[in-house]
């Protein structure tokens, strides 16, 4: 009987070291500054699984090369570190197709956990702009070519590429001209230098609510409950649905119960009804998703973005 309980405790040994996470501190690592929208997804998450799991949550911001810097971190965990990394597609899509020596590999390096928000690009113009709806727009822009220049937040981001997807289907000749942020983009929207920006819906909601711009289209499958008279681009006659999003990885290092461990967690967290509802007040979109579904989702992702990466043929 000895020998039995003495084996059956050996072979249970690495599940139970893997699986122990109460007692352990999980550091939760961004590439994005405090304040962003990544960040503020990390510390609710963060917040809910310190309170599901009994154990201490710490949100690293390790910014830097646009995100690429905490990739890199994260990459060279060693195994039985409980280390999560929230990054979206600018870091585990657009990066490694544009930088030759992007110092990660999404596939190799990493294991999806959980995907858990999704976020909306809006087209947006100054009160200057003599048009109220999407057709009118393009119409103008046709009639006005000069006027095709199609503000971004950074040259290289996902509006950036959005911008180049919808001047294509429109039809539209666009110069994408690249600012430093939301903040100068939006002042310049305001201020009529220039006439058109494409940033996320969450980010010029409050300016057009309060009048100072007028956002003509989203880009969601379906209107956002966050905009309900915002109506979508294929509402407006262009059939064009694009998202971005944020989730939790994985360093390829963790043991395969931890991973499956947090990614359950997590999904439980994203299913609470305070979760969706502080993501809510936050102008955010929550998902909950299994495992399964995110490696699904990304997959999906990849196919439709990475040719238009590819054929814009940006280079950093």
């Amino acid at each position: 009987m000895k020998r039995r309980d003495t084996l059956i405790a050996a072979l249970l040994a690495p599940a139970a070291g893997a699986l122990r996470a109460q007692g352990e501190t999980l550091r939760i690592v961004t590439g994005f500054a405090p304040g962003g929208a990544t960040d503020r997804v990390a510390r609710i998450v963060g917040e809910k699984l310190q309170a599901r799991l009994g154990t201490t949550v710490i949100v690293e911001n390790r910014t830097g090369a646009g995100g690429r810097l905490a990739a890199q971190q994260v990459k060279a965990t060693p195994a039985g570190q409980h280390v999560l990394m929230l990054a979206n597609p600018a870091v585990m899509l657009v990066a490694p197709l544009v930088f030759k020596d992007n110092g990660y590999d999404p596939d190799r390096d990493f294991v999806p956990v959980s995907h858990v928000n999704d976020y909306e690009f809006a087209l947006s113009v100054g009160t200057a702009v003599p048009v109220r709806e999407l057709s009118h727009l393009l119409a103008w822009l046709r009639a006005n070519p000069e006027q095709a220049n199609f503000g971004v937040p950074a040259t290289g981001s996902l509006p950036h590429f959005f911008a180049l997807m919808l001047a294509a289907k429109a039809g539209v000749k666009a110069q994408v001209v690249g600012y430093r942020g939301s903040a100068p983009l939006i002042t310049d929207l305001i201020g009529g230098q220039v006439p058109v920006s494409i940033d996320t819906l969450d980010t010029v909601l409050p300016q057009h609510e309060a009048g100072k711009l007028r956002i003509l289209a989203s880009s969601g499958a379906k209107r956002s409950p966050l905009a309900p008279n915002v109506p979508t681009f294929r509402e407006s006659g262009l059939n064009l649905v694009a998202t971005g999003w944020n989730a939790f990885f994985a360093p390829a290092s963790m043991p395969a119960p931890l991973v499956q461990r947090y990614a359950t967690a997590i999904r439980e967290v994203m299913a609470d009804a305070d979760t969706q509802r502080k993501f809510a007040a936050a102008q955010m979109s929550p998902v909950v998703a299994t495992q399964a579904q995110t490696q699904a989702m990304l997959k999906g992702y990849r196919a439709q973005w990475a040719p238009v990466v590819a054929q814009s043929g940006y280079q950093p």
